[in-house]
């Protein structure tokens, strides 16, 4: 292959293609790099998720690099989740930004589209961390930058690769939890293998690519969301492309009403536009199979989707389907919470969430589901509670593209954090910014303590643990390791502090045991006498317990 020394839409969209080949090939390679041994380690199916985004975007482009790049970045900004995810799309927004005009770019027009992709990725972040995926950027470009004499956009892209990978070597040195665990930011080693397939899709086209995505999209679902006794509950997200044929229908008098009436009568969420001779369809229902008899009257189909919604809340819906709530019900506040476990769920439903988005630690929701929530919340002014660390850039993306609502993102980190919160609301006084700081005050001594299972050996915090241990913590604090949950959970319980925490809550999930759990209840009662507790099942997976004292 001729390597090409102008980039235009065409090659790009090749590109993003070959980096998310590489990167798919490599993402349990990048969950494994998790600093913390639990079973939560999830920036490569993020980042992978994210970037699909962008690749879906453009898969079938010929423009010129900047409608592509924008179309890319648009893309997975909507499907960025996890804070190295959020960040990856913001990296790519600022290609966008630095390539806007330019129908086919040499190596200066990628040197200031890199440049504007890391002034948008630190700025993504409040506090950035040095010896993360922003570092192995940044010193990636710079290095590549300051090579004035390269030629080539195959010789540029080698040395912000090559400076790349020694970056991410670097960062055990500047971050000391990655040196203690023993291994490189899980970002930074993303972006890299993204990079590299960029590149090599510069030296030998699209060889190599040995994986069809959609192929590797699917591979990302999770089967045992939808197990042997589950319950299709909510049906299926169906949408269609509907090439109207002339030999069975009147095409210029086609009336969409028919389409939507019918639809309505067997689902919900109905939206449907034509235009031309394509019909768009989207509908959420129990008996996709009815939609698809019902439309294959009028034409044939160009595209099928149909989605389990017990496993899938990711893929995106166009935005010109997208059926809005009733002016006339909307209210003047409203509650988005991010939660995973059925009960856990329930419980946040039950003290004022309107709108549950589903995920959380190892499932975290994209900046699109955040945008749905909001659409279906229907208030002015939305408070949301990510309740996980690395939800809250995704919620926060999510408000800055948000334009039909006030949109508050209140950082919990915990669902102890989002449920004492929630729980003490107040929203009489009509003041957002006095609610905001009340909400924030009622998060303040909260301690949530959780119990895991180690999935690796580590030294942590001069704690040797082991692979099967049960760990419990505070945050990134252990407090207890054992071989058996129970005395793991006991032992948390007793290094906890329960003082000026009047009321405690026990939270245990799908792997937990009914004797065990009263065990865990009697030992906190015993510690904390005036402590009042409460047990919620909230069906978590990973955590088999956690304990709220607030």
């Amino acid at each position: 292959m001729t390597i090409p020394q102008k980039i235009d839409g065409v090659i790009y969209a090749k590109m993003l293609h070959r980096g998310a080949l590489r990167l798919h090939k490599h993402i349990d390679e990048i969950n494994n790099l998790n600093v913390f041994p639990i079973p939560d380690g999830d920036t490569g199916d993020n980042m992978f998720l994210t970037f699909m985004g962008g690749v879906e975007a453009v898969k079938e482009e010929n423009e010129s690099i900047s409608v592509v790049a924008r179309k890319a970045a648009d893309g997975m900004l909507l499907s960025a989740r996890g804070n190295s995810g959020v960040i990856l799309s913001q990296f790519f927004d600022g290609i966008a930004a630095g390539l806007e005009g330019v129908d086919a770019a040499g190596v200066p027009e990628f040197m200031t589209a890199l440049k504007e992709g890391v002034k948008h990725a630190y700025g993504a972040v409040m506090k950035p961390t040095e010896g993360t995926i922003l570092t192995v950027a940044r010193e990636a470009v710079d290095y590549a930058c300051g090579h004035q004499n390269c030629r080539t956009v195959e010789g540029f892209f080698t040395l912000v690769v090559d400076e790349a990978k020694r970056s991410l070597g670097r960062t055990p040195e500047r971050l000391p939890m990655l040196k203690k665990a023993g291994v490189v930011d899980s970002g930074g080693a993303g972006l890299i293998y993204i990079l590299r397939g960029m590149r090599r899709m510069l030296i030998d086209g699209e060889e190599g690519s040995d994986i069809p995505l959609t192929q590797a999209a699917e591979n990302t679902i999770n089967p045992d969301l939808f197990t042997e006794d589950s319950v299709l509950e909510f049906g299926y997200c169906t949408e269609l492309l509907v090439r109207l044929q002339n030999a069975k229908t009147d095409i210029a008098a086609f009336n969409v009403k028919t389409v939507t009436d019918y639809l309505t009568s067997i689902g919900d969420s109905v939206a449907a536009v034509k235009t031309g001779s394509i019909l768009k369809v989207h509908v959420h229902t129990m008996t996709p199979d009815k939609v698809l008899c019902f439309c294959q009257q009028y034409g044939e189909f160009l595209k099928i989707k149909i989605e389990n919604m017990s496993l899938q809340h990711n893929n995106t819906i166009d935005s010109g389907l997208k059926a809005k709530p009733s002016p006339e019900n909307r209210k003047e506040y409203g509650v988005v919470v991010a939660a995973c476990g059925a009960g856990i769920q329930q419980t946040f439903r039950e003290v004022g969430a309107d709108i549950i988005v589903d995920g959380g630690q190892s499932m975290n929701p994209s900046a699109e589901d955040f945008l749905r929530a909001f659409d279906d919340c229907n208030a002015d002014t939305i408070f949301v509670f990510p309740n996980n660390g690395n939800v809250i850039l995704a919620a926060k993306q999510a408000a800055s593209m948000y334009k039909d609502s006030d949109v508050r993102v209140i950082e919990s980190k915990t669902i102890g954090d989002g449920y004492a919160a929630l729980s003490m609301m107040d929203t009489s006084c009509g003041d957002t910014d006095a609610i905001v700081a009340d909400l924030n005050f009622s998060m303040e001594n909260v301690v949530t303590a959780e119990i895991s299972r180690c999935v690796r050996d580590a030294d942590m915090q001069d704690v040797q643990v082991h692979t099967g241990d049960y760990i419990g913590f505070v945050g990134k604090e252990i407090l207890a390791c054992e071989k058996e949950r129970k005395d793991a959970t006991l032992s948390l319980v007793d290094n906890m502090d329960f003082t000026d925490h009047p009321i405690c809550i026990l939270v245990y999930g799908k792997d937990s045991d009914p004797e065990e759990t009263e065990a865990i209840k009697n030992r906190i009662e015993e510690k904390s006498p005036d402590t009042e507790i409460y047990t919620i099942n909230g069906e978590q997976e990973i955590y088999s317990y956690i304990i709220i004292a607030e």
